[in-house]
């Protein structure tokens, strides 16, 4: 395991603090913003911006890259997001905001991209899921730590917002100072929407309905957080919880998906995740204790969808469109979370912040009862005719980019020819 991470560990050091400062300014921006009474929908905006601009980034990114260099565009990219985490902090307007955070999402994905296909290039068949998996617990952890340090600081104050600044500044150093090779061309990007659907119309609808339920509650949690009286602390607990519950629930579902219909599964899911949410609508617990059991069962259920999804679009696709069906579904995700904000925010404002819950309840339902429907009129792949579910890392994790896939074991064609150790190591020399 060593061996195989100590080639890249120079950038996973710098992807670590990448996400260090995106969970830290993610979370700062709707906190601040909810404390200079800023509306939910222009709360909402700050994620729908963000994630129409990363997913203009998976397209538009690697068109950059190709012409000014991977080293040069990552400096560049983070640099912008370094800029704007200290302009967020000195200029304090929601329309500037929302702008900044659709160039923060854009940036974001070519920075995700090119640490994704470096990764990439250093790994070997042999060493590819452990690099990928690594890399994966490494993005969470970002995430978590960063949201966990709102609690460090005053969101009324510049501090938190120069720490991100200071996040990004040393994510950028790694690569920087490398001598090791630019790994090859990013790969273009493509979304054929009807062959998704008719590969598997429950991962295409799911993955949508995932996206808008995810997308609302991970850009507005911290506003219905706020607006029910939360501290900074708790509610940057509340959102971690939600990430490490849905994690570990991964495994279990995933089990049980390779044991029967993974529709099953998904509707299972979906309707766990909807009862805590309708359950969080009708009680409005006080007790931060029991909202923090309702919330980390609705994580521990609506997170663990996605990749059950991508398993199941899989067992119905042929090897060699693994990467197409994935980055396909990747991308239909990254959709749906700019349909779940826009959504959340007016709802939340007329009928209140719990109302949130009400949304990814509706998104839940329509999810296990559409499961249900398909499993009616289309039969599963026989249990030992497809790949279990534990088998490879899961294509990826939501907010990946489809550079990632290349990460996954699938994503290579048999008898491909690995370097050795020395060799990988040679390229960090050159």
């Amino acid at each position: 395991m060593r061996r195989n991470l100590i080639p890249v560990l120079a950038l996973l050091l710098g992807t670590l603090f990448l996400f260090l400062g995106n969970g830290l300014h993610g979370l700062l921006l709707p906190v601040r913003g909810s404390a200079e009474g800023y509306s939910n929908e222009i709360l909402g905006l700050l994620g729908t911006s963000w994630a129409t601009g990363f997913v203009l980034g998976c397209f538009y990114a690697p068109k950059l890259v190709m012409r000014i260099g991977h080293v040069r565009a990552f400096s560049g990219f983070i640099s912008i997001i370094a800029i704007i985490a200290l302009i967020t902090g000195m200029v304090v307007d929601e329309y500037a905001w929302v702008a900044l955070r659709a160039l923060t999402g854009f940036c974001t994905a070519g920075t995700s991209m090119i640490i994704e296909s470096w990764l990439n290039e250093r790994a070997t068949n042999e060493s590819r899921g452990a690099i990928f998996s690594f890399y994966i617990s490494i993005t969470l952890i970002g995430v978590v730590g960063g949201q966990m340090l709102v609690g460090l600081g005053d969101p009324a104050t510049t501090i938190l917002f120069m720490a991100c600044g200071i996040f990004y500044c040393l994510a950028m150093l790694p690569t920087t100072f490398s001598t090791a090779a630019s790994p090859q061309p990013l790969k273009s990007v493509s979304l054929d929407l009807k062959s998704l659907y008719r590969n598997s119309p429950v991962s295409f609808v799911g993955i949508l309905l995932i996206g808008i339920a995810n997308g609302a509650y991970g850009t507005l949690g911290a506003v219905f957080g706020s607006r029910a009286g939360l501290s900074p602390t708790m509610i940057a607990a509340m959102l971690s919880i939600t990430i490490f519950a849905g994690a570990i629930a991964q495994f279990p579902a995933g089990k049980a998906s390779d044991m029967t219909d993974r529709r099953y599964v998904l509707a299972a899911l979906s309707a766990v995740a909807a009862i805590a949410a309708v359950l969080l609508v009708l009680i409005q617990p006080q007790d931060a204790v029991i909202m923090i059991i309702l919330v980390a069962i609705y994580g521990a259920a609506a997170n663990a969808l996605y990749p059950i999804a991508v398993a199941h679009a899989n067992d119905f696709a042929s090897s060699e469109n693994f990467v197409k069906v994935s980055g396909g579904l990747l991308l239909l995700f990254g959709i749906g979370t700019i349909i779940g904000p826009t959504l959340g925010g007016p709802v939340m404002t007329q009928f209140g912040p719990y109302t949130l819950f009400a949304v990814t309840a509706i998104a839940h339902i329509a999810l296990a009862t559409y499961a249900i429907f398909r499993s009616r009129l289309r039969a599963a792949i026989p249990i030992d005719s497809r790949e279990t579910f534990s088998s490879a890392p899961m294509a990826t994790h939501p907010m990946s980019t489809p550079e990632s896939l290349a990460l996954d074991p699938r994503a290579q064609p048999l008898g491909e020819q690995s370097e050795s150790p020395d060799e990988e190591l040679s390229h960090d020399r050159r």
